[in-house]
């Protein structure tokens, strides 16, 4: 490098600027004007500018040597197309002045044209051909580019990089050989010294003269060889997006914008394919400290990425990306365990393959060594270790080379990982959380990189779980709601109002991507936004719970949750499948928890095995902490002795305003008018559902019950229990000479009545209205409010207490919402 820079004028006076411009950039003439009013508003001293063949036309060249090399004469219809492509976009460029430009570029397709012929005659495409025919694109983008230029008054030259620029081949790439490129350049810029170049980018000589190119991404690397060779400043690369992202944003969207990388993080993310430069565009700035700035053309104002020696090592983590179309191979067996050079004959093998390895891991134990190779490659780099390897296969010492395909590579990069704790434990731990198994791990001695193979079907998930891992994006959940009745709706609504707050406070992103009643489901792959309401009544669809989950696991979001709001035991029934798969349940459907018991315990077991949460609070207490309570003291080591409670708001209103004034049935009318009772009041008055939550509790605590273990007094007359509601409405007045007796008899003992769930200490279970003395804790409650009583060894004498408002649509929902948020907080949210 020094030999080059040693060949150039001198510089010293004046500051040189680089740009180098990707196809997409120079798509057309319209993009053309842009990137030349992007050059002419630049005051800068000297300013040379590389740029790449139009898009799509260096594929377009290609396939027209491979259509005339296979002896066959449709090549002249594209040829045609392509060559209109570029006279149209000199005429719109240059108008009136177009006639040199045009007599230049004819002159050119009509070379080709011959080129093209002779490869029909010969059937065959020689490797100087295909070299010599490839660079025409980038040959005419920079005269085009040079002449608009010309156009608008500017001293510019165009420089054909054949002229200068000589390179050789090795197993390494392309080597440029500066000392004589670095003094045929001086030679040329003695002759053409104005203040603008444009420069052809991907073209080059060998030390024979020859045409050649520097392969694909080698207009990148011309930038950086000829920011070497006028010794500039800075190397400035345009291209489509505002920098370099710290993931794939068509994999994940909140993916952020790096604002400075270092030379290593940047080799690091572009050798598993961020959309970065190329390691060896990098090579030469490597070397003389040159800043390379990755910038959006169509965004210029944007400051973009820079990429130096220095190093940030905060993060730790900054950046990640997939590498797909991969395969593992693992050499196994017990003759390896210490012989020496077992690894350089796989290697030996797989270089005599030509297989390159993308990653390498094996166990201290030596007892297998694992290679990730390209797809492509795999079936080769197999027979290649099958035949290196038959003897000891034969005898025994090697039991098996397996291959595995369908696999990605997971990298997480970053300076700030080398002497951090914890790195590979937060990478590893979000990838267990989102259920992603991990087929190899590499991680070298710089600690930069991180590596994992993993199944190919996971990459997506995987990668988002990762990103949001790190804290570069928002720990993401894919969240489908069942049952948008009173509660459903009103979590919907608290849902809604709650996002823009969790995802800046909490870095936590809840999308709702479906809701389903019993009849019908709204999908949306974006996420249910604005008036769900409106959407789902004018969008939705026929119910398909299989669709239903099918379109949540199809997000590959890191993680799901499916909350119900149902009172199906249909419903129920799928909870254990997809705890088993993984998907998260939250709901205050009682009928899982206090259904059969087979189900009961397929739902515990499934949610034990795959580690996806089950949590039901509002099942009980609406959103009370009850049942966290007691698990709380089931696991600090305490036993339970007795639970007793008031469970249902609406049995607590009616015996809190019951006193003698009003007949009982005129209060369950003016509760249900409240919308305190169910539209059937017999669901509140049977006393099941306060039953069932007895029974939840009870199996919380351990005990094996079932709903027909429970003693319950029903408040609905057998004569009423089979009547339509209508009827029962009306003819509910039979019962208040009943109720009116038992009030007298309580109040003669100075006592008062309330609907009491109970299980002691032996286990028996049993609802139904008690006398208490009004001194009693369960005597003096709001007037919807539930109480739980929980009598443990620890608290005996003194009685722990949970109470607190039990019923309503918004409260039970809040409970709901909170076990959503203690889903999301177990899976690495910031609560």
């Amino acid at each position: 490098m020094s030999s080059a820079a040693q060949q150039q004028p001198d510089s010293s006076s004046r500051r040189t600027i680089v740009h180098k411009f990707g196809g997409t950039s120079v798509a057309d003439a319209e993009r053309f004007r842009h990137v030349a009013g992007l050059l002419l508003a630049r005051d800068e001293d000297e300013q040379i500018t590389v740029v790449s063949a139009m898009k799509g036309v260096t594929d377009a060249l290609i396939e027209l040597c491979e259509l005339a090399a296979r002896s066959r004469n449709d090549w002249r219809d594209p040829w045609h197309e392509l060559r209109a492509r570029h006279r149209g976009a000199v005429v719109s460029l240059l108008g009136e002045d177009s006639g040199p430009t045009l007599e230049w570029l004819d002159e050119r397709f009509e070379k080709l044209a011959e080129i093209l012929a002779a490869l029909a005659v010969i059937g065959e495409l020689p490797r100087e051909v295909l070299d010599r025919v490839q660079g025409l694109g980038e040959v005419c983008s920079a005269r085009l580019l040079g002449d608009y230029l010309k156009s608008k008054g500017e001293d510019c030259a165009v420089l054909d990089a054949r002229d200068v620029l000589v390179v050789d081949r090795s197993d390494l790439g392309v080597e440029v050989d500066w000392e004589v490129s670095g003094q045929r350049l001086a030679d040329w810029r003695a002759k053409n010294p104005q203040r603008r170049v444009v420069v052809t980018g991907f073209v080059a000589r060998d030390r024979q003269n020859r045409l050649t190119t520097l392969g694909r991404n080698g207009s990148d690397y011309s930038g950086a060889i000829f920011a070497a060779l006028f010794n500039a400043a800075e190397l400035h690369i345009w291209t489509d997006v505002d920098g370099v992202l710290s993931a794939d944003p068509r994999v994940v969207p909140e993916a952020v914008q790096l604002s400075a990388l270092s030379y290593d993080e940047a080799c690091e993310l572009a050798y598993f394919g961020a959309k970065v430069v190329h390691p060896q565009t990098m090579s030469p700035a490597i070397e003389r400290g040159l800043p390379i700035i990755i910038r959006n053309t169509f965004h210029p104002e944007h400051p973009g990425t820079r990429i130096t020696a220095e190093r940030d090592v905060s993060g730790p983590v900054k950046g990640l990306t997939l590498s797909p179309d991969l395969a593992v191979l693992n050499l196994e067996g017990t003759g390896l365990i210490g012989v020496p050079g077992t690894a350089e004959r796989v290697f030996a093998a797989l270089r005599e393959a030509r297989v390159s390895v993308v990653m390498i891991s094996q166990g201290s134990s030596e007892h297998s060594i694992c290679c990730v190779v390209r797809a492509a490659e795999s079936l080769r780099a197999q027979t290649a270790l099958l035949n290196a390897f038959a003897h000891e296969l034969n005898i025994g010492q090697i039991q098996r080379v397996q291959l595995t395909e369908g696999v990605s590579v997971l990298a997480a990069v970053g300076d700030g990982m080398a002497g951090q704790p914890g790195v590979a434990a937060r990478l590893f731990e979000s990838l267990g959380r989102a259920r992603v198994n991990i087929l190899a791990i590499a991680q070298g001695s710089s600690e930069r990189n991180i590596s994992v193979a993993i199944d190919s079907a996971d990459a997506t998930k995987a990668l988002r779980a990762a990103h949001a891992g790190f804290w570069l994006s928002p720990q993401t959940f894919a969240v489908g709601v069942i049952g948008p009745g009173n509660v459903g709706a009103a979590l919907l609504d608290q849902l809604r109002a709650a996002q823009p707050q969790l995802l800046v406070k909490a870095n936590l992103d809840l999308r709702l991507r479906a809701i389903a009643s019993s009849k019908k489901m709204l999908l949306d792959g974006r996420g249910i936004g604005g008036d769900w309401r409106a959407s789902f009544g004018a969008d939705s669809e026929a119910l398909d719970l299989d669709r239903f989950t099918a379109h949540l696991v199809g997000s590959h979001l890191p993680h799901l949750v499916i909350v119900d709001c149902s009172a199906s035991p249909i419903v129920a029934d799928r909870y254990a499948d997809w705890l088993a798969a993984g998907i998260h349940v939250v709901t205050p459907n009682k009928q899982a928890g206090a259904g059969p018991s087979a189900r009961y315990e397929a739902i515990r077991e499934a949610a034990a095995a795959s580690g996806a949460r089950f949590r039901y609070e509002a099942t009980v207490g609406a959103g009370l902490p009850v049942i966290s309570t007691l698990r709380d003291l089931i696991d600090t080591g305490d036993a339970v002795l007795s639970v007793e409670g008031i469970f249902s708001g609406t049995l607590a209103w009616l015996f809190n305003k019951f006193d003698g004034s009003v007949p009982f049935s005129q209060l369950v009318t003016e509760a249900r008018g409240l919308g305190y009772t169910e539209p059937d009041p017999r669901d509140d008055l049977s006393g099941t559902d306060v039953a069932r939550k007895l029974v939840i509790l009870a199996r919380e605590a351990g005990r094996s019950m079932t709903l027909d273990d429970v003693a319950v007094e029903s408040l609905v007359p057998a004569a009423l229990r089979e009547a339509s509601v209508e009827d029962f409405m009306s003819r509910l007045g039979e019962v208040d000479a009943l109720f009116a007796d038992k009030l007298a008899k309580a109040k003669a003992t100075g006592q008062v009545l309330r609907y009491v769930a109970k299980l002691d200490a032996e286990g028996r279970a049993s609802v139904g209205l008690v006398e208490l003395p009004k001194e009693h804790a369960f005597a003096n409650l709001r007037l919807t409010d539930n109480i739980v009583q929980f009598t443990t060894r620890r608290y005996c004498d003194n009685p722990l207490i949970v109470q607190g408002p039990g019923a309503g649509p918004e409260v039970t929902a809040a409970g709901v919402f909170a076990d959503v948020l203690r889903v999301a907080a177990g899976q690495g949210a910031n609560l």
